[in-house]
């Protein structure tokens, strides 16, 4: 899977604070709809119920990994190990809600 932007935030708009801040919220959500990779609008019921959470201590871990997820979580930028840390905390989060 490649990390494909929407037409009308490339990586190097997103760099630009003054462009940033001239967007209506109108068209901030316009962007967020056309970008697959981009994270849902969050209503004001999640704020009111979010928490702050403290970094847990981290434990290392010996992990193979298929070359296609691997590429994907580097392709993405950043801390890849980070991302893939956050992506199975959700997993942890939601496999306990289900017990």
């Amino acid at each position: 899977m490649d990390k494909v932007p929407s037409d009308d935030m490339r990586p190097h708009d997103r760099a630009d604070p003054e462009r940033a801040r001239a967007l209506t919220d109108a068209e901030i959500e316009a962007a967020i709809a056309a970008d697959p990779l981009a994270a849902p609008v969050l209503a004001a019921a999640w704020f009111r119920s979010a928490h702050l959470a403290a970094p847990q201590a981290r434990v290392p871990v010996t992990l193979e990994l298929e070359e296609p997820v691997a590429e994907w979580f580097r392709a993405q930028g950043g801390d890849a190990q980070a991302h893939m840390a956050a992506v199975l905390r959700a997993y942890v989060e939601r496999a306990k809600r289900r017990i």
